[in-house]
């Protein structure tokens, strides 16, 4: 086995952490734990220099202390390649910054193993390689063409829009066949997201009783909580307000992760986070999933060593 030594995390500043429920400081516990060496850079740190990719980095210490997470050293120059692991986690907006991150990591993976595979990640955007599963989500429509979209509202009643690559429930609104808003609102779309398509789905009445993520490592499901929106919001997502609660995996959604599992797993990615709302999928999130503190607080697996797990097998 190629023994892991030096781990790299591309995220936001480590400063700016809930470390309550953020996924990343679990993953740098797990690692912290093993005894592999941290480091810590942000995005913009990232450079090429003729064909090579260096990054200015800090060696990072954490602990699970809130209020005193975390210790940086000093900023230091380095050759990515000479990392073992480089976890790619900052939060989106999947921007031309995004993609271009996603460029240069691709030249020093897989030697230096990049979770997720960074390629793959650019190719499979969260709402548009769900819709490879057509026959598992709800209605969807991508477009910006407001004729498109007020069609798709007419035929369904009620639909969530949503830009295609934002996160974290921003931008998200629910509108019903008779939102005198709803022209406004696509006008709103326009000016805000130039050029880009959105994305309207069928709004789903079981979201009220929660949307679940389900987390998979290497393609297999490992844990789940149930994010319930508070009442006078339609968004679930724990950054605007939903509650997290504990949860069972139930065969409808067994059965969906087995039919993904395989694409997962074809493009190298080793962590994901699917929603999944009564009976239908509608996110496959490849970027930065979060959820791996939640499941272990309400019981569940520890995924953080599940994946650490993963990442060592591949290493071998």
């Amino acid at each position: 086995m190629a023994k892991i030594r030096k781990v790299a995390f591309q995220m936001d500043h480590v400063s700016g952490l809930n470390i309550a429920g953020d996924s990343t400081f679990a993953m740098a516990l797990e690692a912290q734990e093993r005894g592999y060496e941290l480091f810590h850079y942000t995005p913009d740190r990232l450079t090429m220099r003729d064909g090579k990719i260096f990054a200015a980095v800090e060696a990072l210490t954490v602990r699970d202390v809130r209020g005193d997470h975390f210790t940086l050293g000093e900023r230091q120059r380095i050759d990515l390649s000479d990392m073992d692991v480089v976890h790619l986690r900052q939060d989106p907006p999947f921007d031309m910054g995004y993609i271009t991150s996603t460029h240069l990591l691709e030249r020093i993976h897989p030697k230096t193993l990049v979770v997720n595979d960074p390629a793959w990640v650019r190719n499979s955007p969260e709402k548009i390689f769900v819709t490879e599963f057509a026959d598992l989500m709800p209605a969807t429509l991508i477009s910006r063409d407001p004729v498109e979209i007020a069609r798709f509202r007419d035929e369904l009643g009620d639909i969530i829009l949503k830009p295609l690559y934002g996160n974290g429930g921003a931008g998200v609104f629910h509108s019903a066949r008779d939102d005198r808003n709803f022209t406004s609102l696509l006008e709103m779309f326009g000016q805000m997201y130039r050029g880009e398509p959105y994305i309207a789905q069928a709004y789903l009445p079981a979201v009220r009783k929660g949307d679940k993520r389900i987390l998979l490592v290497d393609g297999e499901p490992v844990g789940a909580i149930n994010r319930v929106p508070a009442e006078h919001d339609s968004r679930s997502n724990m950054h605007v307000g939903g509650r997290a609660e504990p949860t069972e995996i139930t065969p409808r959604e067994k059965e969906i992760c087995a039919r993904i599992g395989p694409s997962l797993r074809e493009r190298g990615f080793l962590f994901v986070g699917i929603d999944v709302i009564g009976d239908y999928m509608t996110e496959i999130n490849v970027t930065s999933p979060t959820g791996i503190r939640e499941v272990k607080k309400f019981g569940g697996a520890d995924v953080a060593a599940l994946l650490w797990d993963a990442i060592e097998a591949k290493r071998r």
